[in-house]
């Protein structure tokens, strides 16, 4: 197993706590160069009645914290689903240094599905890695949705 599966593993690990709770499972950490992690998400945007509430969000903002500085230089971001636009931009104003994720996203994902935001002449391009543990993230997120179609008929 590489360092980035292994640190995907602990992503979808948050991911099923997100799942547990009724959210949409994606779960993200942040490590430091060291490949330390500083940070920690799952998404809560049901449970905080918030739309910010990204697991991305929430493990940039506690690895911030974490540093004291809005600068994460040298981080990585690993993330079981592939970033929204808002989500991207926090990556780019934070100067992550690297991006991991999982699955893509058809309808939201805007490091490759919907467009690469990254190839935009914005001052800081994270390195990005997708596809790491793919199927894994794919099957969570499908799970979750056929749970929330069968619930809704």
């Amino acid at each position: 197993m590489t360092v980035d599966e292994e640190y995907m593993r602990i992503c979808l690990e948050l991911a099923q706590k997100a799942y547990d709770m009724g959210e949409c499972p994606v779960g993200a950490v942040v490590t430091d160069e060291n490949g330390e992690i500083i940070g920690r998400g799952y998404n809560l945007r049901e449970t905080n009645e918030s739309p910010t509430a990204h697991a991305e969000i929430i493990a940039i903002e506690e690895a911030s914290r974490v540093k004291k500085s809005w600068r994460l230089n040298g981080c990585t971001l690993y993330v079981t689903l592939e970033p929204c636009p808002m989500c991207a931009g926090a990556i780019i104003n934070s100067r992550i240094k690297r991006l991991v994720y999982g699955a893509f996203d058809d309808k939201g994902g805007v490091c490759a599905s919907l467009m690469n935001i990254f190839e935009l002449p914005f001052n800081h391009r994270p390195m990005v890695r997708s596809r790491v543990c793919e199927k894994e993230c794919s099957q969570l997120l499908s799970r979750f949705f056929e749970r929330l179609r069968r619930s809704e008929n």
